[in-house]
């Protein structure tokens, strides 16, 4: 492992661990209404992290993986937990996975389509946000039906509710919670993606990829959230 000291200059440069996660993704970090503490695989890793580097922690709370990467030039972060896309790879070091989550879609109670399997029909419009992970794996596997891109996830949840569309893809997590407490709606049977979650610095940063690395390998074999 890289000295303390030399490996904090990169994954620490003010003297604090900036850890971004994303607040959409219902799978991996949640806010306790109660106590206003983030819960969640991303917020433990986050927590085990500052604690192997004794290091002060905040964690910072995007809307969207959109928004996470949308900050990356900003000097806003120094880690953050989004999925290890192909298309990221150029800007982006990334850990081995913590978990994996997968994808799906919302639609009406009263659509035809029962599963993952019936959406990908000629006329079917699918709403996706642009740089979710889940919606670059879709622009692969899409050959009949009208991908809509939006902005961020709750963007397709909207196109959906206003009728612009016939199903909205995403977090498989996320979508039940929606269908819980809006009636009306419901998640197809099967997914269509499995979604891999690690760790990402930039790709200046060799010694805390190194790092992070070694440090979800050992943390996961050690009992760390992971499927």
């Amino acid at each position: 492992m890289p000295e303390r000291d030399e490996l904090l200059t990169e994954i620490a440069p003010t003297g604090v661990i900036r850890a971004a996660v994303n607040m959409s993704n219902a799978a991996l970090v949640q806010l306790d209404p109660v106590t206003g503490v983030l819960t969640g695989p991303s917020a433990q890793i986050a927590i085990a992290l500052a604690a192997e580097l004794d290091c002060c922690l905040s964690l910072v709370r995007y809307g969207s993986a959109a928004d996470i990467l949308a900050a990356a030039e900003g000097n806003e972060w120094d880690v953050a937990f989004i999925a290890p896309d192909p298309s990221r790879a150029d800007r982006f070091s990334f850990s081995p996975p913590y978990t994996t989550v997968t994808a799906s879609f919302l639609v009406s109670d009263s659509s035809p389509l029962g599963s993952v399997g019936h959406v990908d029909v000629e006329g079917v419009r699918i709403a996706a946000a642009k740089t979710a992970a889940y919606t670059k794996q879709l622009e692969r596997q899409v050959r009949n039906a009208i991908l809509l891109h939006t902005e961020n996830p709750a963007s397709a949840l909207d196109m959906l509710i206003s009728s612009q569309c016939d199903a909205a893809a995403g977090l498989t997590e996320s979508l039940s919670r929606f269908c819980e407490e809006n009636p009306g709606f419901r998640v197809v049977e099967g997914t269509f993606s499995k979604v891999p979650q690690a760790i990402a610095v930039h790709r200046r940063c060799v010694q805390a990829s190194t790092f992070l690395s070694d440090f979800i390998q050992q943390h996961c074999s050690a009992g760390m959230p992971s499927n």
